[in-house]
This record gives C-alpha cells, sequence and structure tokens, in this order.
C-alpha cells in the first residue's frame, strides 16, 4: 500500500491572453480542478497501481467543496484518509509564458491537521510526505509522528520539498532540521529548491536518496549509489502549463518503486507519468480555448 500526506484542495487556473491591466478586465481561460500536491500524486499513482492500492492522508474542509473533492479523490482511485473541519483551501495559479506560474494559496483546512487514526496505516509500505505538512504546527506534528510510525513498522518515507517560497517564509533553517530529524529515504526537490538547500549548507546528506527534478532538463540523482547521474525526460513540443507536474511525477516514481522498480527505473516511469499528465493538460487548454 502506498500513502500521501499533504494538501487536497482547489485550484484555480487562470491563462491570461494579456498582461494584467489594472482597474478593468483582463481576457482569461480559467479552469477548475481538484489540486494538493499530495492529492495530485496520490491520484497519479492511483492511474499506476489501480484503485485500493493508495491512501491519502490530509484534513479538508467541512463544506460542500471538500465534498465535491473527496468525491473526485475517490473517482480516482484513491482512498481518502481524512480529518473534516475548516474551509476547504484554494490555490489561485497564475500561468505566464513558458508554463511559468504564480500560485495564491490558501491552505484551509489543510494546514490544521493535528493528528491520524492508527488504521489508516495498516498495510503501508511507502509513506510520500508534501513539504508543506511539515513547515507548521500543528501539521508539522503530526506528520513527523506519521512518519515515525511508518518508519518504526519498516516503511519507506518520501519527503517532496514542494516550493521554494513556503519553505523561504517558514525558514530553511527550521525545514532543514526537521529533514535532519525524519531523515528520509528519498527527499525530492525541483532545481529551485535544490539551490536554496544547497546555499544554506547542502542537500545531499539531508536523505538516503536525492532526486532533483529540473523541467525539460534531466532529472539527478544523488546517494544510493548515484552520484549525480543524469535521466533525460520524454521530450515534449509544447508546454503552456506545467502545474501538477511534479505532483504526477512523484506519484509514478512511488508506485514504480512499489512495484518492484530500482531506483533509476522508478524515476524513468515518474517521468512517463508527468509527461502525460502534461499532454492531458495541454489537450484540455486546447478543446477549451476552441470550445470558445
Amino acid at each position: 500500500m502506498l500513502g500521501f500526506l499533504g494538501d487536497l484542495l482547489e485550484d484555480v487556473v487562470v491563462h491570461r491572453r494579456s498582461g494584467v491591466r489594472a482597474d478593468t478586465d483582463t481576457p482569461c481561460l480559467i479552469l477548475r480542478r481538484r489540486g494538493g500536491s499530495a492529492a495530485n500524486a496520490a491520484v497519479a499513482a492511483a492511474g499506476v497501481l489501480g484503485p485500493g492500492r493508495v491512501r491519502f492522508f490530509g484534513q479538508v474542509g467541512a463544506d460542500t467543496l471538500g465534498d465535491r473533492l473527496l468525491e473526485e479523490l475517490a473517482t480516482g482511485g484513491v482512498e481518502p484518509c481524512v480529518r473534516r473541519d475548516g474551509h476547504s483551501g484554494t490555490v489561485v495559479v497564475l500561468t505566464g509564458a513558458d508554463g511559468e506560474r504564480t500560485m495564491l494559496t490558501d491552505r484551509g483546512a489543510c494546514a490544521e491537521l493535528d493528528g491520524f487514526e492508527t488504521a489508516w496505516l495498516e498495510g503501508l509500505a511507502i509513506l510520500g510526505v508534501a513539504g508543506y505538512s511539515l513547515l507548521e504546527d500543528p501539521s508539522a506534528s503530526a506528520a513527523r509522528r506519521m512518519i515515525g510510525a511508518v518508519r518504526g513498522a519498516g516503511g519507506t518515507v518520501s519527503v517532496d520539498a514542494c516550493s521554494v517560497g513556503a519553505i523561504a517564509d517558514a525558514g530553511v533553517a527550521a525545514f532543514r532540521e526537521t529533514l535532519t530529524e525524519v531523515v528520509p529515504d528519498v527527499l525530492l526537490c525541483d532545481a529551485g529548491e535544490a539551490r536554496l538547500l544547497e546555499s544554506t549548507g547542502g542537500y545531499r546528506q539531508l536523505a538516503g536518496l536525492v532526486i532533483v527534478k529540473d523541467g525539460a532538463r534531466p532529472t539527478r540523482l544523488y546517494g544510493a549509489g548515484f552520484d549525480g547521474e543524469a535521466i533525460a525526460p520524454p521530450h515534449l513540443e509544447e508546454v503552456p502549463d506545467t502545474t501538477g507536474a511534479g505532483d504526477a511525477f512523484a506519484g509514478g516514481l512511488l508506485a514504480a518503486h512499489l512495484e518492484g522498480c530500482t531506483w533509476r527505473a522508478a524515476t524513468v516511469a515518474g517521468q512517463a507519468v508527468a509527461a502525460a499528465h502534461l499532454k492531458s493538460l495541454a489537450e484540455l487548454g486546447g478543446a477549451m480555448q476552441t470550445a470558445e
């Protein structure tokens, strides 16, 4: 069994057709969809493993949006293991040229998880933890306890750094200290997060294996027998929206490793899942524009 701890919320993705114009209208294409790094990774993993083998752990708002998000998660083949309270979170994603994104975040109930049920972890072999869950209490304390329980049962723990901005806001030193305490088996980060950690004391010592993603450029592996080995992702002609690509990679990677793949083979599998996700976003965006 594979599980993901973190956020389940709504993404409101805004594709601007021009620069933002102050005090008047700016034409946009706006898409609403299920979001949250851990939830996205869980659905991607379920797409590889099939239903009944992936769980999501977190807190979701006690509102109609939360109801819909949980229904979508279950439809994606993921078993939700959640507490309900507060309001569901929302992230407004402003996309620009070449797929870069600016995210305006209200995590809502996601940040308030203060515990978990022992039954959630039954049969769990791998736990993927979104870095957001480690940045501040109460979720940080709950995440550390869950990590300890999984590690105590012989499971594997993976942490996804998730966000340069969120880590900087919460405190890089505090995030590094948490990683030093939990010593994840795997640390996933993108090139920006790797640069932040490198500039504040390095990152290769923070986990048994560190995997650094870099968009269309090669993914690099450090530790566990690797010394910066570069694995090139599939080539894509057009990437208008990169939202969720890193999450899809994490889901595909951990699902493949659960199935017995080596970390190198699992990285290739994760890249393939991320590429398929990006293609589906491009097709959806094209269909929406054509429909107009």
